[in-house]
């Protein structure tokens, strides 16, 4: 049959519209002859329809619905050129078909749940032995909701030799141009930012973006030391965000909404934080910094936490389970977390900011498109309801790094100065790693920072005016001791050894004057060995009693460092004169806190009874601190963790009556000089005296009674030194028996 030209017309009712044919009037074409048509809009512009016919339709036009008008680019009265059309039925039989379905009105867009399998059946039911082109935008009633618009994406012919009993080619024939079956395969597709919600198994796997930055790398994220950590958290955090919406569905998970890093300070909880924002490819992430949502006036504080969510609450309602991530960052979150109840004062900014906070997370309108983390280091001042599943789920401790972890810190740092020829070869990665013990990654890189700046310094002229030699600026090398130098002098671990301080209970290094020092010292080698290799004692406590000016602090101190434990702290009453009760607990707990961090640790408690307050008038001691020392003294470090605690008391007596030395594991006896050879070797061994005078004293002691401190002799003979020789040694004599440290009878 010849081609006819025709104008372009509305379609005459809903109901045809609906149908998504090309409409003519009944004498045009025998409707029941010539089935499809093909529509020349121009000279390269053609579109296959399906025809039907209307008595309402004007004789020598062909009349479209506005989407058909729409997708053939078509106006009301143009002249279009229109042909019969047969499709072959060896390769132009659809198998299956895959279209992309969305509101027609956007205003119209709602949750309600769309059965794909039953709308692939009304699909056929409705549209079998149609024509279909690539492209095609066509619009679809179903069960009575609301009118969807459909836009074919790709489709495939038969492959009609299996159907005859040949054999298949193997790969499926993409078509631009085909007719629906009453069989063929109809799967149902969505945009991303569609709110449609679809179901069932006619559901195509939905076009979305990877969480994952497709150029991320995870070699060069600049992490060091966290690599198990941050392995945890992308496991229980964003290994369900991975997969598509979908399959989270049918399994019927939920993605985790929070996590939060706690850990000393330093440690890498913000870096960490900035590179998860960096490394997930989703909104920019919202930092907040925990006093900034304090507001002074009513209401506002809350506020601005609805503000934190409003964006994603507004993407969700819109695209419902293909809603991208929304990342919020809380540095400092113990700041408006605190437990509720636990600050006094009437307003209860706090206790309401923390209500806003649980109900925006995991609330009765709960968002699944939210990630929250949240770092802090004083994880016990957070309210116990944001911790559970649901919330701030995921909780990571980013502890100080072990050996490989600051070698991997150490390179991170050092990698520019490698790169551009600064580093000096004798620099060894891997030594410094094992000198800087329980150094965080914040303070390597200030050890780093203090290298260079000390490597800077040799090139500047020492003159009238501040210069750097212009040639050897080129030649800034960093090297071993520039390291070394600032070991020594400018960066200290605030989780390390307290070296000054223990220098200053040893000014006079240990006097071995006789075989109890020696057994003390034997014996904490062996507590301290125990601590190290023992899987079964990870908590190994000792406490050293004997008489006043015995010299305990200093053999404590002696064991404490003979160890190089990383973490050797001293807990003394010196540092908490004008402590309250409560106060003074608190300091206490914060030397086992912070030992606890370090996966070795030595803890000297040194004079115990002056920190409980003891004074045998009364008597009088602190109960609160008593309690507080005794839990502490039990209780055993986390796990991988070990511990060793040297107590120092003058008061067994005292100790024993409060039942306190049976939280000791052990006890050993710190004497005092009682034998005369005992002093003698104290002596020669101080070398104060000449050997004339040493054998005038050895005359004078020879059988008598001696008892005397080992500290109360050292005060002794430094008063004897400061007299003439001619009387030193009668002086001394009658200082020692004035002591009540000899007995001359």
């Amino acid at each position: 049959m010849a081609a006819k030209v025709m104008k372009a017309a509305r379609c005459p009712t809903d109901e045809l519209s609906l149908s998504n044919c090309a409409v003519v009037n009944d004498k045009e074409f025998d409707v029941e002859k010539i089935r499809h048509v093909a529509v020349r809009t121009g000279p390269t512009d053609k579109f296959i329809f399906t025809l039907k016919s209307h008595s309402s339709v004007v004789p020598g036009t062909i009349a479209f619905s506005l989407i058909q008008r729409k997708w053939a680019s078509l106006s009301l009265n143009q002249e279009v050129e229109v042909t019969p059309y047969r499709f072959d039925p060896n390769t132009q039989y659809l198998s299956s078909v895959t279209i992309n379905v969305d509101f027609l009105q956007k205003k119209a867009a709602n949750q309600d749940a769309f059965d794909t399998d039953k709308m692939a059946a009304e699909f056929l039911m409705q549209f079998s032995n149609m024509a279909l082109t690539v492209n095609q935008m066509m619009v679809f009633s179903f069960a009575d909701k609301k009118l969807l618009q459909l836009i074919v994406k790709d489709q495939e012919a038969a492959d009609l030799a299996v159907l005859k009993g040949g054999q298949s080619s193997g790969k499926a024939k993409k078509i631009q141009t085909g007719m629906c079956m009453s069989n063929t395969t109809v799967i149902f597709d969505k945009s991303p930012d569609s709110p449609l919600n679809l179901t069932g198994k006619s559901k195509g796997k939905s076009a979305r973006q990877s969480i994952i930055n497709p150029d991320w790398d995870f070699q060069k994220m600049g992490i060091g030391g966290l690599d198990k950590e941050f392995s945890d958290i992308f496991r229980r955090a964003f290994a369900s965000r991975v997969f598509p919406p979908e399959v989270v569905e049918a399994l019927g998970g939920k993605h985790v909404k929070g996590i939060l890093l706690f850990g000393p300070p330093g440690t890498g909880k913000t870096l960490m934080a900035r590179t998860i924002g960096k490394m997930l490819n989703a909104r920019e992430p919202k930092i907040v910094n925990g006093p900034e949502v304090l507001n002074k006036y009513v209401g506002e504080s809350e506020a601005n936490i609805r503000r934190l969510f409003a964006d994603a609450e507004e993407e969700q309602r819109r695209c419902g389970l293909n809603s991208g991530l929304h990342i919020v960052i809380f540095d400092e979150i113990d700041a408006i977390c605190k437990q509720r109840g636990s600050i006094s004062g009437s307003t209860g900014v706090h206790d309401t900011v923390v209500n806003q906070l649980l109900s925006k997370i995991d609330g009765v309108e709960q968002l699944n498109n939210i990630l929250l983390i949240g770092m802090t280091n004083r994880r016990d001042l957070i309210d116990e309801a944001l911790l559970r599943p649901g919330r701030l789920e995921v909780q990571m401790e980013i502890n100080l790094p072990d050996e490989a972890g600051r070698k991997q810190i150490f390179e991170i740092y050092v990698a520019r100065m490698r790169d551009n020829g600064k580093l000096a070869p004798d620099v060894d990665i891997d030594e410094l790693s094992v000198v800087s013990k329980n150094f965080s990654g914040a303070e390597i890189e200030g050890l780093v920072r203090a290298a260079q700046s000390t490597a800077m310094n040799r090139l500047i002229k020492a003159s009238n005016k501040v210069e750097v030699d212009p040639e050897a600026a080129e030649k800034v090398m960093v090297s071993k001791n520039d390291f070394l130098n600032a070991l020594e002098n400018d960066i200290k671990p605030a989780f390390g050894h307290q070296a000054e301080v223990f220098e200053s209970y040893i000014q006079n290094d240990i006097i071995s004057w006789g075989d109890p020092v020696h057994r003390v010292l034997d014996d904490g080698k062996l507590l301290v060995e125990q601590t190290k290799v023992s899987e079964k004692t990870p908590l190994v406590s000792v406490l050293l009693e004997g008489p006043a000016m015995s010299g305990k602090t200093a053999l404590a101190a002696r064991i404490a460092e003979s160890s190089e434990f990383p973490f050797i702290k001293i807990c003394s009453p010196e540092n908490m004169i004008g402590f309250s009760e409560s106060a003074k607990c608190q300091a206490i707990k914060k030397v086992f806190d912070d030992a606890y961090k370090s996966q070795l640790s030595c803890i000297v408690v040194d004079d115990i009874e002056r920190l409980i307050d003891y004074v045998p008038i009364g008597p009088r001691f602190s109960n609160l601190v008593l309690q507080g020392l005794i839990v502490l003294l039990k209780k055993p470090p986390p796990k991988g963790r070990k511990l060793l605690i040297i107590g120092t008391t003058s008061r067994r007596d005292v100790l024993e009556e409060m039942e306190m030395t049976n939280s000791f594991n052990t006890n050993i006896h710190v004497s005092n000089l009682s034998k005369p050879e005992q002093l003698m070797n104290a002596l020669e061994l101080l070398e104060c005296f000449s050997k004339k005078e040493m054998d005038s004293i050895a005359k004078k002691v020879d059988g008598k009674k001696l008892w005397v401190g080992i500290k109360k002799l050292l005060v002794l003979i430094e008063m004897a030194r400061q007299t003439d020789e001619e009387v030193r040694i009668p002086k001394f004599l009658s200082l020692l028996e004035e002591e009540g440290g000899l007995s001359m009878s």
